[in-house]
């Protein structure tokens, strides 16, 4: 039934202007309240806590996957690189009811989220989660000696003051019909990218627009044996019969991806994000089974050799890098909003 919801949704947002149009007052009204929400944190009505170490923000104003964890993995491992000691936080989807918690290589998927694991597994960051962003990253602050930190989402989470903010686009999608929730797919209006440090678009970027967008490629042309580990190119299953499963924000952006590899005979499933699989939804008889890096991490319990996952890894310009550091280590913190 979820599953229907919310595709039904996305093709009123993306596809289906007309009944989104329907539904605009209500998304005039939820605009309203975001942008009073924001001006009563600015004004010091809410408290926004101001922490020690400088906090970076990966976030969207859209619902739906953009590629904000790919994006927060890349500025960890360039952080890392250039000799800062990265702490990440987020809220970790199915941690909820769960009070702050470090996330560690054995956290259980149903404690701490899927992405969570996928994060510390290409990181090697000390990371947290909990459902109020200041507390995960208390507690991130009380066990590791971080003097950075990463939020993976979090742009609209105001009771936590933040240095930079990076929102991050679907270049295919983009803003879908433009409208905020619950006729469209913005949390946020439009303008508020206006007001963000970077603007990285997964995918192509446009230049007719009123802030500079910087270009971000994710690129994955191996697949991993989630039993053997063994790794071997994508283009080896072009003649193959495959399944591929996807339960990600964008399911169509894993497929067209195998599709860019010239995988073509294959029959797609697609699932809702952060869907919480079992061994008969991945189970084809004797057939390959494709599968994102993200849903691999709920799949290894009750994988065989006859699956795999596509690791995808996030490019950015050497120029973005070199901004991004510079406004790091120049610009005065804390933020306004």
């Amino acid at each position: 039934m979820k599953k229907t919801i919310s595709r039904y949704l996305l093709d009123i947002w993306y596809k289906d202007y007309f009944i989104g149009a329907a539904l605009m007052p209500f998304g005039f009204l939820f605009s309203d309240f975001v942008k009073f929400r924001r001006w009563l944190y600015k004004i010091g009505y809410y408290k926004s806590e101001t922490l020690p170490v400088p906090v970076i923000i990966v976030g969207n104003i859209t619902v739906g996957g953009t590629g904000k964890t790919p994006l927060c993995i890349y500025l960890a491992n360039l952080l890392q690189a250039e000799g800062y000691r990265v702490g990440i936080i987020s809220r970790g989807y199915g941690s909820e009811k769960q009070p702050p918690q470090m996330v560690l290589p054995n956290s259980k998927v149903a404690e701490v989220g899927d992405e969570a694991l996928l994060i510390v597994k290409q990181t090697n960051c000390p990371m947290a989660v909990g459902a109020v962003r200041v507390d995960a990253a208390n507690c991130l602050l009380k066990h590791t000696p971080c003097d950075v930190i990463l939020a993976d989402d979090g742009l609209q989470h105001y009771a936590m003051k933040r240095d930079i903010e990076i929102a991050v686009i679907d270049g295919e999608r983009r803003f879908g019909n433009s409208i905020c929730l619950p006729a469209g797919p913005l949390r946020e209006p439009i303008e508020r990218l206006n007001t963000v440090d970077f603007v990285v678009v997964n995918g192509k970027r446009e230049t007719d627009t009123l802030w500079h967008e910087w270009e971000m490629k994710l690129v994955g042309d191996v697949a991993v044996n989630l039993i053997t580990g063994e790794s071997k190119p994508l283009a080896e299953f072009k003649t193959l019969e495959c399944h591929a499963m996807a339960g990600i924000g964008n399911p169509e952006r894993f497929f067209f991806q195998l599709e860019n590899a010239c995988i073509s005979h294959r029959t797609d499933h697609s699932f809702p994000d952060h869907h919480v699989f079992n061994a008969k939804e991945i189970t084809f008889k004797t057939q390959p089974v494709l599968m994102t890096e993200k849903d691999a991490v709920k799949c290894r319990e009750f994988a065989t050799e006859n699956h795999w996952f596509v690791p995808i890894s996030a490019q950015l310009s050497a120029d973005f890098n070199d901004k991004f550091l510079t406004l790091l280590k120049t610009k005065p913190f804390k933020r306004a909003l």
